[in-house]
């Protein structure tokens, strides 16, 4: 590990909106840390946050809240959001495959999955955040109805996505296939992460579903 990971590593451990290993807080987010009663986003595999970043900053009457493995990573998002005071945004350090951990039935209102690691091995499919594995943890801590977005540059996770909709019958309410083939009229499709603008850079297409579970 490099002199530069190890010290973000240790400023990341005094931000006050970053919460990482083993913590008691499920169930309680809103009432500990947000100290208010407004819905909850996720944003799994944030990466930097930047979706959470922009959401909370459009949105102040909405809690967001960005989970991600990488410390590194996490540590530029929770940083910007101390340097602009934004108190409706926080940073978990977890596997995403431990969500129930830290999160209670329906506690959470919403979820974006942008770009997230498409696996594309066949025997890898279980990793894929929209595998039935990944979609059953989801409905342990999601509110009945509630939103889920994807955004993928990758053809076969986004067909891979639909297929496991389907074999769940979950609905799936919006599905583009080249979101930025014409103009956009959701302003919060065109959120980009720095992924999305490598991938748009080297001309990939750019992908979105939304649906319920």
């Amino acid at each position: 590990m490099t002199v530069k990971k190890l010290e973000r590593f240790a400023e990341l451990a005094t931000f006050p909106n970053t919460f990482q290993n083993r913590i008691d807080i499920k169930g309680r987010w809103n009432s500990s840390y947000f100290k208010n009663h407004n819905p909850i986003t996720l944003e799994l595999a944030c990466g930097k946050g930047e979706y959470s970043l922009a959401l909370a900053q459009k949105f102040p009457d909405r809690n967001f809240i960005g989970v991600d493995l990488k410390g590194a990573r996490l540590w530029k998002g929770a940083k910007t959001a101390v340097q602009q005071g934004l108190a409706n945004i926080a940073f978990l350090r977890a596997p995403i495959e431990s969500i129930t951990e830290f999160f209670d039935r329906e506690e959470v209102s919403e979820i974006w999955i942008p770009f997230p690691d498409p696996y594309p091995r066949p025997g890898k499919a279980k990793k894929r955040l929209t595998s039935p594995r990944f979609l059953n943890l989801y409905r342990n801590i999601i509110r009945p109805g509630s939103l889920i977005h994807l955004k993928t540059d990758d053809g076969n996770l986004f067909d891979y996505t639909l297929q496991m909709l389907k074999v769940e019958q979950c609905p799936v309410l919006a599905k583009i296939e080249d979101l930025y083939r014409a103009p956009v009229e959701n302003g919060l499709l065109t959120i980009k992460t720095t992924y999305e603008l490598r991938h748009l850079a080297v001309g990939r297409t750019i992908k979105y579903l939304c649906f319920s579970l």
